[in-house]
């Protein structure tokens, strides 16, 4: 029988992706997607992609349906989901939150970053943290809470600290990272990243044609960076805007710890990350010499991972590319679902960016 699924801030582009996602998915029912914005409109309307293959109708974010589901995926602005989360997880409904409202380990530091009380802060002691190729304990604790008959809340990571933790994790895992000076993080990503509502910096006359830098020093995917790699204070975040709809590319230069810089090999270094991620489908590391792209991930929720060694500056440079709105985004709350609940963790989900 197929879980019945629902969507709150299903009009965005994470939750039009997610929409994507789940009227694909060969386990799950779409039966609600919600928008105050969009209340009463077909989908179809909003999204013309979806015209002949959903009739759903947008309803509002308190929609009575959504406490019938077995699962719903949050992809709203931070608090917005502390609105309703408490609610969902008390009725029985397991969720699954894309924003930041329950990344953050200490709600002190949420408050600090976000400029927002954290309303319910005992949540944070059991949430799953939604990253799986590096939290899969997390999960696989949720999944066995969900098989006893509780609903589980699991706050899936953000995308830009997917892509730069992916690509850094298994290097600072292996303690060859210094034990002092700071990882710099260079990000860019594509206007879609920046949400649905255009400012001056995403409208296409400010977007095309134009590279820039963002939120230097102050980006709020900092503090989430430095919890999952455990780097805390060490991380210098420069998050770019590029004119892409969906694509990102996180380069992160990483200081060698000195006992070995003059030892280690970059075939090291691709040997270790091919074992590391031995088995996890969606983490592709390529070959020595070969670099990410973009344009070979858009679409899926796969991740490649590319591996430099600078040596005369002692320095390892690992670079990630995701698509955003997949595995930065809907697709990594999908794959989270499908752990959860027992699925096979590529289950719905693509692999294969269009080659051309």
């Amino acid at each position: 029988m197929s879980l019945k699924v629902g969507i709150v801030g299903a009009a965005g582009y994470a939750g039009a992706e997610l929409i994507r996602l789940v009227l694909g998915h060969p386990e799950f029912e779409l039966v609600a997607i919600t928008s105050n914005a969009d209340a009463g409109q077909p989908l179809s309307a909003v999204y013309p992609s979806f015209a002949g293959v959903s009739d759903l109708v947008f309803t509002t974010h308190d929609a009575s349906e959504l406490k019938s589901c077995d699962a719903v995926f949050l992809a709203v602005p931070h608090t917005a989901a502390m609105a309703q989360v408490p609610a969902l997880l008390a009725v029985g409904v397991s969720c699954f939150d894309l924003s930041a409202d329950y990344r953050l380990s200490d709600p002190a530091v949420f408050e600090a970053w976000y400029a927002a009380e954290h309303t319910s802060p005992e949540l944070l002691k059991t949430r799953a943290f939604g990253l799986p190729e590096l939290f899969c304990q997390d999960l696989e604790t949720a999944a066995s809470d969900h098989a006893d008959g509780k609903a589980v809340l699991v706050a899936c990571a953000g995308c830009y600290p997917t892509a730069t933790s992916l690509a850094a994790a298994p290097a600072v895992r292996a303690g060859w990272i210094a034990q002092s000076g700071p990882v710099i993080v260079d990000a860019i990503s594509g206007v879609t990243g920046a949400g649905k509502s255009c400012n001056a910096r995403t409208h296409f006359c400010s977007a095309d044609e134009n590279l820039e830098a963002y939120g230097v020093g102050k980006h709020r995917h900092t503090p989430e960076i430095e919890q999952i790699l455990g780097l805390g204070g060490r991380i210098v975040f420069t998050p770019h805007l590029a004119p892409l709809k969906r694509g990102l590319l996180s380069t992160v230069t990483m200081p060698l710890a000195p006992q070995v810089i003059d030892t280690l090999t970059l075939e090291d270094v691709v040997k270790y990350y091919q074992q590391f991620y031995a088995g996890r489908t969606f983490v592709r590391v390529l070959d020595a010499g070969q670099q990410p792209k973009t344009a070979s991930v858009v679409g899926t929720n796969a991740a490649q991972i590319g591996l430099a060694l600078n040596k005369r500056a002692g320095v390892l440079v690992a670079t990630g590319a995701i698509d955003n709105l997949c595995k930065g985004a809907a697709g990594q709350a999908v794959q989270c679902a499908n752990i959860v609940f027992g699925f096979d963790e590529r289950r719905g989900l693509p692999t294969v960016a269009c080659p051309v």
